[in-house]
């Protein structure tokens, strides 16, 4: 007699849980490259001074002074030629008198909004949250083209002091985002000390530059120089009258890529909560210094283009900067020292003016989220405060971006600045209604300024739209609607899905629970991982239990069903259930179909699941478990609980303890038998009567070997009613392992494809060629047994039988050991 095993209790935890449970590896390489986490009671220490704001906030806006006055040339040149270097001022002009409205209309933005989002809330909290939703739309293009034309212009300026590098433009601007993805990712603090000092850098050596080129021009030392050199765009011929030949188009055309130059202006507003209290009035001011410090660069760059006629050349390199810089300070040796320091700084402040979108993006993107417009992954702080999700999301945009165009400056501008000025007319337009409903102090002169500045960027969004269409703004106007419609669509689909969590939820958590719970543990195999799983069911205290086991190798469901007892499991029932199509997920779909039929029975499916921590030994196996979980899952008052065990942490020292789970789980199936001698008596009661069960079996067969038709008076299982006699036939579809109990029964499902009906022999372990796939007929007067119709001891004739030599050794074995 085979005794179960008692359970042990597990060890205690230790004291340390930290070295109890390690991380992972993978942790603990992030850990390596961001460095510790940080929790969340030190966010607010992640905030930025207004010296920091302004060289992590305005690189991306003052380096646009960079390359926004060849930007204007390079449209202006080849229509009018040097007349273009006249015409530059008053354009420029314009460019600094929309940079100043803006400027003021932001200044109301950032002390009424100190939350950030910039005009993204504005547009929210005053035109509502679909309309919101088209500077939604604005901000976000504008941010992921920054990277790439940031990143693109910086590898220019490196190509202008290292003309050898041009054909790894691509390879360099890619790896910029990677690196500012990482140093992001690092935090906003790591982030804000990385990126400030070369924004300074920029400033102080691009501003060295103008003071001397104004000097040596009042001191008559300036001259300008021939515009016809090699490489340089080809010149046109200036004409008469008030725009010198060029038509207003081109005029236009010019005036919509100097607007670049004010891209990264809503920078402050869209990062204000990042700023250390109090957020609004810092960020008002480290918004004024930014726009002054940016009309100063962008008017002196001109002037000095203006004065030397440093002309744009059609492969980009050397930039105008790089020019005005060996025209102003000459090409000896200070000069050329001076270079390579101006170029440096160019380089950095490009590189860094993409960090503003690293900045921006993620803090928009959380707002947006927040709101159900965009995935709501993007509201999830990560490892160091940082929003990493949008981070990431933004580089890879970028990247895609840049490979696409090849890192071309020139393919980006057209939809440079659609973005950004659509993002000024829905802050300006959102203020303007702010005013008229709140009517606070100078509420008419804030009107005036917010609605003058919408005005204007809206038109400059329209001579965009116009002028840059065939060089990439239809991109844009094709674009944006769909994203539009997408954000739209998302918010509804959120909406939806909530509506359906919440409605009735109260009602549903207080009613009354289910009369049964039926609790199902799928075998495969007998291993620690099944032991385990049972041991786990058995806590679960459920009205009935039991394992199943869905046959697709005859071969390993014997010898299941032969090693089920004696591992010392016999107590609990293990039903054995055809699959022949090896559909496990649909099987498991049915067999928990049927036992939640009728509406009063909870079903509770536990799934061994096998875990590895090597990824070689996931992939040796499969996921089962996950699928099954997810196809039960479908069904009303049906749940799916997978109980892990990992091998690899038993090999390494947790075998004990889960060696004791099996043993528990072993001793949990003993359950109502009071003592291994009440067993043993029961054994031998049983023993008493072998010889005459087993010549009353015998003489069942021969009367079922020469039983005539015995289709014949068979009626469908669906028909089939309670307490009326009836003869059915079917297949076996699943067989009970009797358990070992003093009244030991068979049990068996037989199915005609119309239903399925169980069969039950009292007192018998097992009968010759009742087994799965067997073709019987059976005759009884049907009942109800366990809430379900059976037959109580019916007559049998076997109809077809799937292995005779499998029936012929089972019968053996009955005549051997059945009682």
């Amino acid at each position: 007699m085979v005794k179960p095993l008692a359970a042990r209790p597990l060890p205690p935890l230790p004291a340390d849980l930290g070295q109890a449970l390690p991380e992972s590896l993978s942790y603990r390489i992030k850990n390596k490259l961001l460095g510790p986490p940080l929790v969340n009671e030190k966010l607010s220490g992640e905030r930025l001074t207004k010296k920091v704001a302004l060289g992590v906030l305005s690189s991306d806006c003052i380096s646009s002074s960079a390359y926004g006055t060849e930007a204007m040339l390079t449209q202006l040149v080849p229509v009018v030629g040097v007349a273009a270097f006249t015409l530059l001022i008053p354009i420029t002009i314009a460019i600094l008198v929309i940079l100043a409205l803006v400027t003021l209309s932001y200044r109301e933005v950032v002390m009424v909004y100190t939350k950030a989002g910039g005009s993204y809330v504005v547009a929210r909290d005053n035109l509502g949250p679909n309309v919101a939703q088209v500077a939604a739309v604005a901000l976000l293009i504008d941010y992921t083209v920054t990277v790439a034309v940031q990143t693109a212009a910086g590898t220019d300026a490196v190509v202008s002091a290292f003309p050898a590098l041009a054909s790894l433009t691509l390879p360099i601007s890619i790896g910029v985002i990677v690196l500012l993805c990482y140093g992001n990712l690092r935090g906003i603090r790591e982030a804000g000390r990385t990126f400030a000092l070369p924004t300074y850098f920029f400033i102080a050596s691009l501003g060295l530059v103008i003071v001397v080129g104004l000097i040596r021009e009042a001191l008559g030392r300036l001259h300008a120089h021939s515009i016809h050199l090699a490489g340089a765009v080809s010149a046109g011929h200036p004409g008469r009258g008030l725009l010198m030949g060029a038509s207003l188009y081109f005029v236009l055309k010019s005036f919509a890529n100097g607007g670049s130059s004010l891209t990264g202006l809503e920078a402050i507003s869209n990062g204000v909560g990042a700023f250390q209290r109090p957020e609004g009035r810092n960020a008002r001011r480290t918004l004024v210094v930014m726009s002054m410090i940016l009309g100063f660069l962008v008017l002196g760059v001109s002037l000095l283009a203006h004065w030397t006629h440093a002309v744009p050349f059609s492969v980009g390199s050397p930039t105008v900067i790089s020019q005005e810089v060996k025209y102003v300070l000459g090409t000896g040796v200070i000069g050329n020292v001076l270079f390579y320091v101006v170029q440096a700084a160019t380089m950095l402040i490009l590189y860094t003016g993409a960090n503003t979108s690293f900045n921006g993006f993620p803090f928009l993107a959380s707002f947006v989220a927040g709101d159900a417009f965009l995935p709501r992954q993007l509201t999830k702080r990560g490892h160091r405060l940082a929003f990493s999700n949008g981070i990431i999301t933004l580089a890879i945009i970028g990247i895609i971006l840049l490979v696409v165009t090849r890192a071309k400056v020139d393919s980006l501008l057209g939809v440079y600045a659609i973005g950004v000025f659509t993002g000024f007319t829905m802050a300006g337009a959102g203020m303007v209604r702010h005013h008229l409903e709140h009517r606070q102090a100078h509420w008419r002169r804030r009107i005036v300024i917010n609605g003058s500045a919408a005005t204007l960027s809206a038109s400059v969004v329209v001579i965009l739209a116009w002028t840059k269409f065939f060089e990439g703004a239809w991109v844009v106007v094709v674009a944006f609607p769909l994203l539009l419609w997408a954000l739209i669509r998302l918010h509804h689909q959120y909406q939806f899905e909530a509506t359906e969590l919440e409605d009735q939820a109260g009602q549903a958590a207080t009613e009354a629970v289910l009369r049964r719970h039926v609790v199902l543990v799928l075998v495969d195999r007998l291993d620690l991982a099944t032991a385990r799983a049972i041991q786990y069911a058995r806590t679960l205290s459920p009205d009935e239990l039991r394992a199943v086991h869905f046959m697709i190798d005859g071969r390993a469901a014997r010898h299941l069903e032969q090693g089920w007892g004696r591992l010392g499991l016999s107590h609990l029932p293990l039903d054995i259930i055809d699959c022949p199509d090896r559909r496990i997920g649909r099987a498991s779909l049915e067999l928990v179909a049927e036992t939640v039929e009728g509406g009063q029975t909870e079903v509770t499916v536990i799934l061994p699941w096998r875990a590895y921590s090597r990824s070689w030994s996931r992939l040796l196996h499969d996921r089962t478990a996950e699928r099954i979980a997810e196809v039960v899952g479908e069904l009303p008052h049906a749940n799916a609980t997978i109980v892990p065990f990992h091998l690899e942490r038993a090999m390494r020292g947790g075998r004990l303890s889960l060696s004791g789970a099996k043993r528990a789980a072993g001793d949990s199936v003993t359950d109502g038998a009071e003592s291994g001698d009440q067993v043993g008596g029961a054994r031998r009661g049983e023993g008493t009567g072998r010889a005459r069960r087993g010549e009353r079996a015998g003489r069942k067969r021969d009367v079922l070997a020469n039983q005539p038709s015995p289709q014949q008076g068979a009626v469908p299982v669906a028909e089939v009613q309670a307490r009326q006699r009836a003869r059915v036939a079917g297949r076996v579809r699943a067989v009970r392992v009797p358990t070992s109990t003093i009244s030991p029964s068979l049990e068996c499902t037989i199915d005609d494809s119309t239903g399925r009906l169980t069969l039950v022999f009292l007192g018998r372990r097992k009968i010759a060629g009742v087994e799965i796939g067997t073709c019987l007929a059976a005759e009884g007067t049907v009942q109800q047994h366990r809430g379900r119709l059976a037959m109580i001891n019916p007559d049998l004739v076997l109809l077809a039988r799937p292995d005779q030599a499998a029936v012929e050794a089972a019968a053996d074995e009955d005549d051997d050991r059945s009682p």
